[in-house]
């Protein structure tokens, strides 16, 4: 049976490029029953309402980072904002995508920009993940699904969870997005987005 084009017995050891899709898969082979993970894979994928096209203002939120503290889109007006979305903390491709921004954030702050990363994941979730992985940004916890199903990346895995796609949103000092990077390969990308940022930047001027 397959899971958007992948079997299960490609995804028992997925390597960090297969996406999200295979680490899901794994997670429920060890977590849940045999027949669980057969309806996972049969009705895996319903993906919610569209999100923001390219051009329209991006929706608002307000959710609480790693330590607690609010945060609104709106105080980002007046900068460049890559807004990435992820499905899980624990995920192999989600730690491989923050190392990856953290290891460009300096040159985002250098070019007025800035990065913010969303999952459904809670609070405490977070707070581990980014003290592990010595996070420089913030990561915001979406547990209520709202933000995700605003910019049109949760999606539904029947009988387990909903979780947000692993997309990227390139957000100019305006609030306009700019960009939408769908079903992201962690390795490389933050460089990618950063250099986009930087042309439409200059273009810009």
């Amino acid at each position: 049976m397959g899971f958007y084009g992948v079997s299960m017995a490609h995804c028992i050891r997925p390597p960090l490029s297969q996406g999200p899709e295979c680490e899901v898969i794994t997670m429920c082979v060890r977590r849940l029953n045999p027949l669980l993970v057969l309806l996972v894979l049969a009705y895996a994928g319903l993906a919610h309402a569209d999100g923001p096209v390219v051009g329209s203002e991006a929706p608002n939120f307000k959710l609480q980072d790693q330590n607690g503290a609010w945060h609104e889109l709106k105080a980002y007006r007046g900068k460049w904002l890559a807004l990435y979305f992820y499905p899980q903390d624990q995920l192999p491709s989600s730690t491989e995508v923050a190392r990856d921004f953290s290891y460009n954030f300096p040159a985002f702050r250098e070019a007025g920009a800035t990065v913010v990363g969303i999952s459904v994941d809670d609070v405490a979730s977070h707070k581990k993940f980014a003290t592990k992985n010595d996070l420089p940004f913030r990561i915001l916890a979406d547990p209520g699904k709202q933000t995700a199903r605003a910019y049109g990346v949760l999606k539904s895995y029947p009988g387990a969870m909903e979780l947000a796609k692993r997309d990227t949103f390139l957000i100019d000092p305006e609030g306009r997005v700019v960009k939408h990077y769908t079903d992201i390969e962690p390795k490389g990308h933050a460089a990618l987005v950063l250099g986009e940022m930087k042309a439409l930047s200059k273009k810009a001027e």
